[in-house]
């Protein structure tokens, strides 16, 4: 009942925990480099430059590092889509189409991308990858859209 008291309670509720929830993924990227790093002896003198310890890492590890800095880049385009979306459903009263599902779809894609980028799975992270953009277009262009119609 809680889940779909968040979900409901207004129609901006969708945008605002897209955004939380994409933020945590990007904080929980940080989890499979840090067990890389800590396989790799990472130690207090590593904090001077912690990318310059990047060769010491083992591939899945290399992989982990570039799946962080991704869940960065792919942050950098969501929120403001999520923030568009959010705001529009303010002042509009909610957004028609596939706003909604594709707000609470991209965290969940991310989410997905992260194992399967560290593990090696391409088809499964380009799939993930693909999608969790798709659905930060979807939101830029059915803000803009209900923004023009109102």
């Amino acid at each position: 009942m809680f889940i779909n008291d968040l979900l409901t309670g207004t129609p901006a509720a969708p945008f605002a925990l897209s955004l939380a929830f994409s933020g945590a993924v990007v904080i929980a990227s940080v989890i499979p480099l840090g067990a890389a790093r800590s396989q790799a002896d990472f130690t207090l003198a590593d904090m001077k430059a912690p990318r310059a310890m990047f060769d010491r890492l083992p591939d899945w590890g290399k992989r982990a590092s570039w799946a962080h800095q991704n869940s960065f880049e792919a942050f950098t385009l969501h929120a403001p889509a999520a923030l568009l979306a959010l705001i529009t459903a303010l002042q509009v009263g909610g957004l028609q189409g596939l706003a909604v599902p594709a707000a609470l779809l991209q965290p969940v894609l991310r989410l997905i991308y992260l194992p399967a980028y560290v593990a090696n799975v391409p088809p499964l992270r380009g799939l993930c990858w693909a999608g969790a953009l798709l659905c930060t277009g979807i939101l830029y262009i059915e803000g803009v859209k209900a923004l023009l119609a109102s």
